[in-house]
């Protein structure tokens, strides 16, 4: 069988596509999707065409070809687009093993597959066939969905910590919880705010929060095993962080006797969004959004 000879446009997505999932590997299965561009513009070999802008919106070309064949990828199943961050699948680490033209060969089936399988509701003036058409709109999507909540952490990074400390308790009312202690200024004993599941706080359990605004910053395992350490009769634990967790923190939680959740700040964002239309309006007021709704599918 003659080998497929790809496109220009096709043959930089490979190269580029190929170096984020090895990246993406490397760094133990995701990266931020904010970081996806500087790294390919530091580590991929590009020519004078492919980092030229191109079409109506004046796109760099490598970029655009990178989004639009990310969409193939997403479809073969190597990667999954979540929360502002990229992540490579366990099929997608698998696929590493194949070289990148071949990789690509076998996403782009996948996405040819799934548009067959896939009924699509067409507007009178498209061509069915348009497979451009339909992925600018899936691209110009992500691309709004990604500037969104690029805005929202911006938003939360310009914060202080009492400021972050008065969103997770907000967040915590609109989920139905009782936050008769918030800390103030000053030293707190480990506890930033306590909720409880009834006015009195007779009801267990009762839960102890730390909240952390480190927006850059990873808390590591010993900030977990402090808040463990204040926890009584009748208390569960839950830490909050505008960041992320390291990794020896998550094995200290989930390994933990004592039950303790961890959320970090993409899932935090994410439950800001869900709990959002249940919280007060003044409570809407530490992060306030406006809900656009836009063509999209039932994926």
């Amino acid at each position: 069988m003659a080998k497929e000879k790809f496109s220009r446009t096709k043959a930089c997505a490979t190269k580029t596509l190929y170096a984020v999932m090895k990246e993406m590997s490397r760094r133990g299965g995701s990266m931020p999707a904010k970081e996806l561009y500087p790294f390919v513009n530091e580590n991929v070999e590009l020519t004078d065409w492919e980092k030229e802008p191109a079409g109506k919106m004046k796109y760099i070309r490598w970029t655009n070809s990178f989004q639009f064949y990310s969409i193939d990828y997403q479809k073969a199943g190597f990667i999954v687009k979540k929360s502002g961050n990229w992540y490579l699948t366990p099929e997608g680490e698998a696929v590493l093993k194949k070289t990148p033209e071949e990789v690509m060969t076998i996403a782009n089936d996948a996405y040819h597959e799934w548009r067959r399988l896939t009924p699509k509701v067409e507007t009178p003036d498209e061509d069915p066939n348009d497979e451009t058409a339909e992925k600018d709109n899936s691209m110009n999507l992500d691309l709004l969905e990604s500037n969104a909540r690029e805005g929202i952490k911006k938003f939360i990074v310009s914060k202080s910590p009492y400021e972050f400390q008065d969103m997770v308790a907000a967040l915590l009312r609109a989920m139905g919880y009782h936050t008769p202690f918030i800390a103030p200024k000053g030293k707190d004993g480990g506890i930033d705010i306590t909720a409880y599941l009834d006015p009195l706080g007779a009801q267990t359990p009762r839960i102890k929060v730390q909240v952390k605004h480190k927006p850059d910053t990873a808390i590591g395992a010993s900030d977990i095993r402090a808040l463990l350490g204040v926890l009584r009769a009748g208390d569960i634990a839950l830490f909050v962080t505008s960041g992320t967790f390291s990794p020896d923190a998550k094995t200290t939680g989930t390994s933990s006797r004592e039950f303790i959740r961890l959320i970090d700040g993409d899932e935090f964002i994410d439950m800001w969004l869900e709990f959002y239309d249940k919280m007060t309006d003044d409570d809407k007021n530490m992060l306030p959004l406006k809900r656009i709704a836009f063509l999209g599918n039932n994926e």
